[in-house]
């Protein structure tokens, strides 16, 4: 029996992108261990990944070249309509097929995804042993209900993912993180309580944040720098520092094993100001980015976010990382429901003031499950007409909510952006290419100052990147 897994999540890079942007390039770790899972079981698994196809059409005719007996699909919020058009056109080909599909939006929104009558099997919350179960029924011809809820695995027992299934090849989210680069899931959860995220979290992977263990993290690193000699890594997680003992004991041992790769990992602003000993040992064994989510500058906001910090944290923060050299990567958004443009101001004005190495803006996007879209829904704020609209960012041709002067925040927030490091190594890179002012000519010239749009979506690296190809390909 033959199952192919689809990867759809090509709402930000589209089709023809595999390995040419960021997004383009890394790895589903929920699809990696399906099929990690399902080959330990003796399945016969591959992938279709859209963003290596040319269009739709394409997409047709791999599918009749695989002929899959089954088909597996993710699906996100903002990928919906992606998975339901790759379920109708295997159903088209070849109606046999079994199709399941699982993932967030299953999870949060059954109503809606049950009335697509192309998925055979639902599968909701955590899919990797209920999966496997139900390729063996299908395999044995047995009947099975068409909704499943999905049974919580112990991490520490699933195999490794499955990078080979897309071909490990992940470009850095920074400029200075070395390739090779990988991803990796040390936990499943969240124990904070924001309402734009929770509690849809919660109702996925439960109340608890469970992480696999120290041993387990460091048994797969090690296999990954045999296979692959990466020189770089990211760490996933939620907010992988909630656990101070779980740190502490993997920098020393991170150290122990020889490993001197360079990583990122997600923090909060109190946790960074509680544990500054924390800190300086996740920067000692190797720690040069934090991902932090500062949300606001304004403590109204970040209180109506339940957040739980406050602005003098979000300051705090930054001293403790810039003491330590440890770059900043600074989450914020803009648009919240009840947000004046005050408001909207201090956030600007703390960006400014912690001068990150990258500036990470969105506008607020209502997520179906949490606390903030049922706000948004009561109140009759939602102009979003389109899944693929829970996309972040801040396109103004994308509104989220009704009230918000996007124009006005759009603005603002490309201020922003000058107050990074990143703006400042832009600056440079532009004075340096000055000479080519007269080549271009003054139009190109000036659009190429203001490709903040590039340096928002991929980073200082693309916008080299780019603009080098553009130039060269023209003079």
């Amino acid at each position: 029996m033959k199952t192919t897994l689809i990867f759809a999540g090509i709402t930000e890079c589209g089709f023809d992108s595999f390995g040419k942007t960021m997004e383009g390039s890394w790895i589903s770790h929920g699809l990696c261990h399906l099929s990690a899972c399902a080959k330990e079981k003796g399945f016969d698994i591959n992938l279709i990944d859209l963003r290596k196809l040319k269009g739709w059409e394409h997409f047709r005719e791999k599918i009749k070249e695989e002929k899959p007996d089954v088909v597996g699909l993710s699906m996100m919020s903002v990928d919906y309509d992606y998975v339901v058009k790759c379920a109708r056109i295997i159903k088209e080909e070849m109606p046999d097929t079994k199709i399941i599909v699982g993932g967030p939006h299953p999870t949060i929104l059954l109503d809606e995804v049950k009335e697509i009558k192309e998925f055979d099997h639902i599968i909701m919350k955590e899919a990797e042993i209920s999966f496997v179960e139900l390729l063996e029924r299908i395999k044995n011809r047995e009947e099975s209900e068409r909704i499943i809820t999905g049974k919580m695995p112990d991490l520490n027992k699933l195999p490794f993912a499955d990078r080979e299934l897309f071909g490990q090849h992940e470009i850095p989210i920074s400029d200075f993180l070395p390739e090779p680069f990988v991803t990796l899931i040390a936990g499943r959860g969240c124990i904070y309580n924001c309402s734009f995220c929770q509690p849809a979290e919660r109702k996925i992977f439960g109340n608890k944040v469970r992480r696999r263990s120290v041993d387990n993290v460091i048994s797969e690193l090690k296999f990954l720098r045999n296979k692959y000699n990466f020189k770089s890594m990211m760490i996933h997680d939620d907010c992988l520092t909630e656990d101070k003992e779980w740190v502490k004991e993997f920098c020393r041992k991170y150290k122990e094993e020889g490993f001197i790769q360079p990583f990122v990992c997600q923090s909060r602003a109190d946790i960074i100001c509680k544990h500054e000993d924390m800190v300086k040992e996740l920067k000692d064994a190797g720690l040069v980015t934090f991902l932090i989510g500062f949300e606001s500058g304004n403590q109204r906001i970040l209180n109506f976010l339940r957040k739980g910090t406050k602005t003098e944290h979000n300051f705090r923060a930054a001293e403790i990382c810039h003491k330590l050299g440890i770059k900043i990567w600074a989450n914020y958004m803009l648009g919240i429901p009840t947000e004046t443009k005050e408001e909207a101001m201090d956030t600007i004005d703390m960006i400014k003031e912690i001068k990150p190495y990258h500036c990470s803006p969105a506008f607020f996007t209502p997520h179906p499950g949490s606390d903030l879209y049922d706000y948004c829904v009561k109140n009759d704020l939602m102009i979003m007409q389109k899944h693929s609209s829970y996309r972040r960012n801040i396109n103004i041709e994308e509104p989220k909510i009704k009230g918000i002067d996007y124009v006005y925040l759009q603005k603002i927030t490309y201020e922003s952006l000058d107050y990074s490091e990143e703006a400042e190594n832009r600056i440079k890179f532009t004075k340096k290419i000055k000479p080519l002012y007269i080549i271009l000519g003054k139009r190109l010239f000036r659009l190429m100052l203001k490709a903040k749009d590039i340096l928002l979506k991929e980073g200082f690296k693309s916008f080299l990147f780019k603009t080098k190809e553009y130039i060269f390909t023209r003079i």
